[in-house]
């Protein structure tokens, strides 16, 4: 091709070069024209639509070795989708709360109702050593703070996870906290 350096070897050519017009889509299924006088095994093609067709889009973003989200997205990006996923986390946290909240205060409210009214009769005595014995087994418990094996892997791979994706943690605790707000 003109204004190529000497001993350049072939010069890429357009996609849609020698096409009709609108055939420009139909490129990836045509076979791969090899010049006149280069190797075949100079060409490494990588079909990326049939590659992607075989993945699932879960394993493209969450696979084990796809790297942080550090890694793959700018800043902004980051915080746009750590700050959109963190509010509407809150958004529903929030909702659900609500709604959690309302339906443990009114189960309170309508049992004292029936406890004031005779139609439920409350052993005060035995409730008050049910909390002692359920005092004494969570000081037990609590005595030797050891993490089952299981519950320290997965925290230590949250708090990799989370020293890795900086900016999108933060975005999510400031769209999570905006979530709860709204």
């Amino acid at each position: 091709p003109e204004g190529a350096a000497p001993g350049a070897g072939p010069q890429p050519r357009p996609l849609c070069e020698g096409r009709p017009r609108g055939a420009e889509r139909s490129w990836a299924t045509e076979p791969l024209q090899v010049p006149a006088g280069a190797r075949d095994d100079t060409f490494n093609v990588l079909d990326l639509a049939e590659y992607t067709k075989s993945r699932p889009w879960w394993r493209k973003i969450f696979a084990p070795n796809s790297g942080s989200s550090a890694e793959k997205y700018n800043v902004a990006t980051q915080l746009v989708i750590g700050g959109v996923t963190g509010w509407c986390t809150g958004f529903i946290f929030q909702k659900v709360g609500k709604l959690a909240a309302t339906a443990v205060g009114g189960g309170f409210f309508l049992l004292q109702i029936a406890n004031h009214t005779g139609y439920i009769k409350v052993d005060w005595n035995l409730v008050q050593r049910d909390m002692d014995k359920a005092k004494q087994q969570l000081k037990f418990h609590s005595s030797g703070n050891k993490m089952h094996p299981e519950v320290k892997s997965r925290v230590d791979e949250v708090i990799i996870f989370l020293k890795k994706n900086v900016v999108l943690t933060g975005g999510f605790a400031g769209g999570f906290l905006l979530g709860m707000a709204s």
